[in-house]
């Protein structure tokens, strides 16, 4: 077996690693808010959010093009492997660190900054346009959004429903979250799955195993998407809780708003957009938004702080990380 081959090999594998981690680090996304109104018990709510993540990754690879094609160039050959391992290994060591502390960090940002960590410390070319249109400004963007629409989806719920009996609508809502979490984590895999598969089209780009304007194999759809669903299931209680307790206590209808909400930024960005945003960060501002419509007092602010501190350190966490890594593989490979 040639280098090269190897290194192709090895790629994949760190990066179906990365899916895995993925899949248990945002898990709590889409399934936190029915878990912690009772909607779902946490296997049930577990098993469909795996179910609709795989289901979700074969809806669309716009994602995937985006970060496959318009974040780095990687160079041909053994050296661009290195750089695209080195970022991989920089976002999922970001992704153990925040999910050992409990924060709702993105996983797809940490992709994000340990493939221009890892180029930047190679002097490769980054697409900083890509970066900045298909990145930053959605980075920025889908928490306002989802803020903004959990809220008023939130005041419309209240207005509709201001003379149901409270237990009546209570239990109502509690079977439509079963469907809002089922949107979520379908919008999840959509989302953070295509990452994964971009990123291993990347790869086979770099080692000669296809052409730039070649379709995402059906092999590399079906790994990701299996990676990230057996990640789901494998849970991520410890940010569970702090989506589902610590920044607000929840009731059915405001789960079903922020999951609603969250859903459909999600689909928006990826189908309309192709751009790679986090779920985590839209998720967490959907609930923060809900919350803000009970009282401002009702959002626990310091750990909304906490968690937007980590969103802010992500991108150059998991850069730093990968470019240490670079250079690490680049001594031992190359």
């Amino acid at each position: 077996m040639d280098l090269t081959l190897a290194l192709v090999i090895g790629v994949v594998v760190v990066a179906l690693v990365f899916d895995y981690t993925n899949g248990f680090h945002d898990a709590a996304n889409a399934i936190a808010t029915s878990v912690s109104t009772r909607a779902l018990t946490p296997r049930a709510a577990l098993f469909m959010a795996a179910a609709m993540n795989f289901l979700g990754a074969h809806l669309g690879t716009q994602v995937a093009q985006t970060v496959g094609k318009g974040i780095i160039d990687a160079p041909q050959g053994s050296h661009g492997l290195v750089i695209v391992c080195a970022g991989l290994i920089g976002a999922i060591t970001w992704n153990m660190i925040t999910w050992y502390f409990g924060l709702p960090s993105s996983s797809s940002h940490a992709l994000i900054g340990g493939l221009v960590g890892s180029a930047l410390a190679s002097a490769s070319v980054v697409h900083w346009d890509g970066v900045v249109a298909k990145v930053v400004i959605p980075m920025i963007l889908s928490p306002l959004v989802g803020f903004t629409l959990a809220g008023a989806i939130m005041i419309a719920l209240l207005w509709i429903f201001r003379h149901a009996h409270p237990g009546r609508a209570n239990r109502g809502f509690r079977h439509a979250q079963t469907v809002s979490a089922a949107a979520m984590a379908l919008g999840h895999g959509l989302q953070d799955a295509q990452k994964t598969m971009g990123v291993i089209f990347l790869a086979l780009v770099v080692g000669g195993y296809a052409n730039t304007g070649d379709p995402i194999p059906q092999w590399v759809i079906l790994a990701a998407a299996a990676a990230i669903s057996l990640g789901t299931y494998a849970g991520g209680w410890r940010i569970m809780r702090t989506l589902g307790r610590r920044i607000i206590a929840l009731d059915p209808p405001q789960g079903f708003a922020a999951e609603s909400a969250a859903s459909t930024v999600l689909y928006v960005a990826a189908i309309g957009f192709g751009a790679p945003i986090s779920t985590t960060h839209t998720i967490t501002s959907a609930i923060m938004g809900v919350g803000a419509t009970k009282r401002l007092s009702a959002v626990r602010w310091g750990v909304a702080g906490n968690i937007v501190t980590a969103w802010i350190l992500t991108i150059p966490a998991a850069a730093l990380v990968a470019a240490l890594s670079y250079y690490a593989l680049h001594w031992m490979v190359e």
